[in-house]
């Protein structure tokens, strides 16, 4: 299967940026510690103001499904939606 790649910008309510970085480390460590087939999962913070981006990266379709149908997504993405100005734009990868 083929490895699926994206990253996913957004932009966050200035009075939310606190809660939404502590949601996204709380999501980060839950990746890296229950998602072995999650390759790469790291929010960052993008040089515009109130942007900021996710790098997600799976080992194949089943693995992003495994994580996108995980209970900790489902607790924390209404939380992370809360705190968005807006919606997410995702830009897949493709491997060369």
């Amino acid at each position: 299967m083929t490895k699926i790649t994206f990253i996913a910008r957004m932009t966050v309510k200035p009075e939310c940026e606190r809660d939404f970085i502590a949601l996204c480390h709380t999501l980060e460590q839950y990746v890296r510690a229950n998602e072995p087939d999650t390759l790469a999962y790291e929010f960052y913070r993008l040089r515009e103001p109130n942007r900021f981006a996710v790098l997600e990266s799976f080992r194949d379709e089943q693995a992003e499904h495994h994580h996108m149908s995980s209970a900790m997504l489902a607790q924390i993405a209404p939380q992370i939606a809360a705190c968005l100005d807006g919606t997410w734009v995702r830009e897949f990868f493709d491997s060369l």
